[in-house]
């Protein structure tokens, strides 16, 4: 299977996910005054948007899913950007189909508390970033 390598990627980086926030739900872990672990609900998006509109991010997000899908075969060289990005949708999307909100916990006191599904899908954008200028 010539996906299988990116398939097994999203699934490890979703897993990861999944249990850091089950691990740290409803826990606020201080390691020192700039870095905490503290449980946070986000019923929007970064920084604060789109508050309260849970449906229509859980709608947003599978259309994301489905652009990026459709042309994870067609550029070959944005696979692994792409793979991240799907493995931290798919976090945050199943956090807000059963819970709701997504769970954040990574607090660095100078941005907005994250999670890994966050830090998986910056790095994927900032990967397609990089190959996009690059052509």
């Amino acid at each position: 299977m010539k996906n299988s390598k990116h398939i097994a990627l999203i699934i490890f980086l979703f897993l990861i996910d999944f249990f850091s926030k089950f691990y740290f739900k409803d826990k606020n872990i201080k390691i020192s005054e700039h870095f905490a672990f503290n449980y946070t609900k986000n019923t929007g998006i970064s920084f604060g948007f789109f508050q309260d509109n849970n449906l229509l991010l859980i709608f947003l997000t599978l259309i994301i899913i489905l652009i990026i899908l459709y042309y994870f075969n067609k550029e070959k060289k944005m696979q692994l950007g792409f793979s991240l990005i799907l493995a931290g949708a798919f976090g945050n999307l199943i956090n807000r189909i059963f819970y709701g909100h997504v769970i954040d916990f990574i607090d660095l006191n100078i941005w907005p508390v994250f999670n890994l599904a966050d830090v998986f899908v910056i790095s994927g954008v900032l990967i397609l970033l990089y190959y996009s200028l690059k052509k």
